[in-house]
């Protein structure tokens, strides 16, 4: 596809970036800015067919700007980013180009927060690449291949199958890939203890209607310190689930764990 970029789409106090990963596909970013230059930043990284495009994403990205600048992209297969979606294997990589990128303009303390898809790849990144400030995973898998859930059942059967895989590329601008992973990766659950020395937070709701809550149990019981555990009720999946008020519960725990916003010398 192109490497050309829509500059409209950025709105004020906004960032357009195209970036490459190590395996060469271009990711479509857009970097939020606060008022005053800061050293902080807190990615976030969607679930599976999200976008940074969508209401609640933005929401989200505007109530976590106290704590400090935020990122927001597309994950590989997603809507204006090129290649296509491994639904969570190698967009590691993904994640890492936007992470390189932010140090490359100077920001030192980097957090990531993921939903669904985007919370296994945070965990799973800071796990093999390191070097981040603060992880939180929300409603995250622990486990590969679980279909204990009719809406995993149908995006299992959907993404698996041709047609399922044309009805999401031309209705939700979601290309995914037709090949099987081989090796298959660790496991969320597998990798979670090695995300300490940073702070891990998982976060989960009890009316979770793709993973139930035993699967952010497992994960928290597989970190190592430091880690918390919220169990947030009649709270449903990822990004359209997270309302105003889990937003400023997030905001605080990150604003305790970061750096606050300062002015660059």
């Amino acid at each position: 596809m192109s490497d050309a970029i829509d500059h409209s789409i950025a709105q004020p106090g906004e960032n357009r970036f195209w970036l490459t990963t190590s395996d060469g596909v271009g990711i479509d970013a857009v970097l939020l800015r606060g008022s005053l230059p800061r050293t902080t930043v807190v990615v976030l990284a969607n679930g599976f067919t999200g976008t940074y495009r969508s209401p609640h994403t933005r929401a989200i990205a505007q109530g976590l700007l106290p704590v400090g600048d935020v990122m927001t992209f597309d994950f590989r297969g997603h809507h204006g980013s090129g290649g296509r979606s491994t639904v969570g294997n190698a967009e590691i990589h993904d994640l890492e180009a936007v992470v390189e990128r932010l140090r490359e303009l100077g920001y030192t303390h980097i957090a990531t927060l993921g939903f669904s898809m985007g919370a296994a790849v945070a965990i799973r990144h800071a796990a093999i690449f390191g070097g981040i400030s603060a992880v939180v995973s929300v409603s995250g898998p622990s486990r590969w291949y679980y279909r204990g859930s009719r809406s995993m059942r149908l995006l299992t059967f959907g993404v698996g199958r041709s047609f399922g895989r044309a009805f999401l590329r031309r209705f939700r601008k979601v290309r995914v890939t037709d090949q099987r992973w081989n090796p298959t990766p660790a496991e969320p659950r597998e990798v979670a203890g090695e995300v300490s020395p940073a702070p891990l937070l998982v976060v989960h709701g009890d009316s979770d209607s793709y993973f139930p809550v035993s699967h952010a149990t497992a994960i928290h019981d597989a970190a190592r310190q430091p880690k918390d555990l919220w169990i947030v009720r009649g709270m449903g999946h990822a990004e359209r689930a997270v309302d105003p008020e889990l937003v400023v519960r997030l905001r605080d725990w990150l604003g305790e764990r970061l750096p606050g916003p300062e002015q660059a010398e």
